[in-house]
C-alpha cells in the first residue's frame, strides 16, 4: 500500500504553492522567474494538480461520452455548441510550465528522479491536451517574455514528443539518483516511488499505442509489452486520495445537493448499467447514484434536460458519498483496471481469444473489488450470460462496453469512443444537436485566442484528429 502522505504534509504543500510566485493566464509567463520554487514544493503542486487536470478534462469529456448530462435542456456542452474551456487550459499550462521549471531545477541538481517525473507528467498533459484540442503549443512555450506568441505544434509531432518524454522518464528513473530521490511526501501521486513512476510511464505508454488503433501504427504486441512493465494490481494505481478540501467530483455533489444543480447522470450511462440495454444490472451502480423517488435509476437525456424543478429526486446524480464522489474518493489518471482492458482488446485483435476473455473478466473483477463490491454480487455479474459470454463470443464491442463502465468519469474514454466512431450499443446524439453528428474535439479557449489568436488552428468541432480518421 501506498503511504498515507499526513496532514502536516498537507500544510507543507499548501505553503509551498503559496509562496510559488504568481501564475498567470498566458502561457508563455514563467510562474517562477523571480523566485526559484524548491523542487520538493514543485514535485508537491505538479502531483497533486495533475489530478485535478485530469478532473478539469473529465468535466468536459463526460458529457460527450454520456457519464454526464446537464439537467438544463439545450446545455452548450450536451448539444455540441462551442464553450469556453479556459479554466481546463489555464490549468494544463500552469502545470506544464512548473513541470518544465521542475525539469530544468532537476537537471540543474543532478536529480534524476525529479527529472523523470516531470518529463513522464508533461507527457500525460501533451497527451491529454492534444486528445481534447489537436494541435497545441509546446516547442516555443515555457520561453517568458521572449515569445509571447508560440506557434501550435502538429498534433502528430505532439504525440510522438510525448512517446519520446515516456521513454525518457523511464531512462532517468532506470538510475540511481546521486541525491536521495523524490520526497515522498511531496509526491501525491506514488509517494515517492520510483518503481511506481517507471510502471505508471509504461502504463501510459500502452494507453497511447491503443490510442492509435485506427491507423497503420498500431501494434497489438507493442501494446502487451508496455503493459508487462505496467501495473500488476489495483495498488499500483496512478492516483490522488488527499485533498485540501474535498475530491472535486465529491464537491460537484455536495452542489447539487445544495441545489446548484450539477452531476447529474445521463440516460446512456444509467441504462448501461440498470439493465436496460445489456439485461443485467450493474452493482457498481448502487456505488455511484442513489435509487430515484420511483425507487429506481433513471438518466437525463443529453441535451433534454430534467424532469420537473430538479428537487423532487425523479433523476439520479452523483451521490453525497458515492463512491466517485466522498470527500476522499480517489481521483484517478490511470489504473490497472484500464490496463487489462486496453490487454484484452490488444490480446482479442492477436485473435488469442482465450487471453483476452481471461482479462476482460479480470478487469470487471479488480474494478468491483477496488469499489468494494460484495464477492456474491462480483460473481452474479460476472456469471450473467450477458456478461460470460465464453471466449468464443468475445468481441471489441462488448470490451469497450465494460471498459465504459471500468474507466466512469476518465477523459480516456472519449478518446475510446472516437476510435469505435461511436458505435457502442444505443449511443445516440444529444437532442437538439447543432452538429449532426458526433464530435470530435473540443473548443480552442478564449483565454488563448485573445492572447495567441494569430497562432490558434482555424477548424471545426467536427474536424477528426491525426489518430481518428
Amino acid at each position: 500500500m501506498k503511504k498515507i502522505i499526513t496532514t502536516f504534509s498537507i500544510l507543507v504543500f499548501c505553503l509551498a504553492v503559496f509562496s510559488s510566485c504568481k501564475k498567470y493566464l498566458d502561457i508563455n509567463q514563467n510562474p517562477n522567474s523571480a523566485t526559484e520554487a524548491p523542487i520538493s514544493g514543485l514535485l508537491a503542486n505538479t502531483t497533486y494538480n495533475t489530478a485535478y487536470n485530469v478532473f478539469n478534462a473529465s468535466n468536459i469529456t463526460s458529457y460527450y461520452v454520456q457519464y454526464l448530462s446537464s439537467p438544463n435542456p439545450g446545455s452548450d456542452i450536451d448539444i455540441y455548441n462551442n464553450i469556453d474551456p479556459s479554466g481546463t487550459w489555464s490549468g494544463f499550462y500552469n502545470i506544464m510550465t512548473d513541470l518544465h521549471d521542475m525539469k530544468a531545477l532537476a537537471v540543474t541538481k543532478g536529480s534524476n528522479a525529479y527529472e523523470g517525473v516531470a518529463d513522464i507528467l508533461m507527457a500525460l498533459h501533451l497527451n491529454m491536451a492534444s486528445n481534447l484540442w489537436g494541435d497545441v503549443p509546446y516547442s516555443q512555450s515555457f520561453m517568458g517574455v521572449s515569445n509571447l506568441t508560440p506557434v501550435f505544434d502538429n498534433q502528430q509531432d505532439v504525440y510522438d514528443t510525448a512517446m519520446k518524454l515516456l521513454d525518457e522518464g523511464i531512462a532517468a528513473l532506470g538510475v540511481t539518483d546521486p541525491t536521495g530521490g523524490l520526497d515522498e511526501n511531496s509526491d501525491f501521486i506514488h509517494a515517492g516511488s520510483v518503481t511506481a513512476w517507471i510502471k505508471t510511464a509504461h502504463a501510459l505508454k500502452a494507453r497511447m499505442l491503443t490510442q492509435v488503433s485506427k491507423t497503420g501504427d498500431y501494434n497489438a504486441d507493442a501494446v502487451l509489452t508496455e503493459l508487462a512493465a505496467a501495473y500488476t494490481s489495483n495498488d499500483d494505481d496512478a492516483q490522488v486520495s488527499m485533498f485540501e478540501n474535498r475530491n472535486p467530483w465529491a464537491q460537484v455533489a455536495v452542489n447539487n445537493a445544495g441545489l446548484d444543480l450539477d452531476g447529474w447522470l445521463s440516460s446512456y450511462f444509467v441504462n448501461a448499467a440498470n439493465g436496460a440495454t445489456y439485461s443485467v444490472f450493474d452493482p457498481r451502480l448502487p456505488l455511484i447514484t442513489d435509487t430515484t423517488q420511483y425507487g429506481d435509476y433513471r438518466g437525463t437525456p443529453n441535451g433534454q434536460g430534467r424532469t420537473g424543478t430538479g428537487t423532487e429526486n425523479k433523476e439520479c446524480y452523483l451521490s453525497v458519498g458515492g463512491w466517485y464522489s466522498s470527500d476522499n474518493s480517489p481521483l484517478q489518471i490511470i489504473t490497472y483496471v484500464e490496463c487489462l482492458f486496453m490487454k484484452a482488446e490488444a490480446e482479442l485483435r492477436n485473435s488469442d481469444n482465450d487471453a483476452a476473455y481471461t482479462d476482460y473478466l479480470n478487469a470487471i473483477t479488480f474494478n468491483m473489488q477496488k469499489m468494494g463490491v460484495a464477492d456474491t454480487a462480483i460473481t452474479r455479474y460476472t456469471s450473467d450470460p450477458a456478461v460470460a459470454v465464453g471466449s468464443a463470443n468475445l468481441t471489441l464491442q462488448l470490451i469497450m462496453k465494460e471498459k465504459y463502465i471500468g474507466c466512469f468519469l476518465s477523459p480516456v474514454t472519449w478518446d475510446d469512443m472516437r476510435r469505435f466512431d461511436y458505435n457502442y450499443v444505443d449511443f445516440e446524439l444529444p437532442v437538439g444537436c447543432v452538429l449532426g453528428e458526433f464530435i470530435r474535439r473540443t473548443s480552442y479557449p478564449t483565454v488563448e485566442i485573445s492572447a495567441n489568436g494569430g497562432n490558434v488552428p482555424d477548424v471545426t468541432l467536427t474536424d477528426h484528429l491525426w489518430w481518428d480518421q
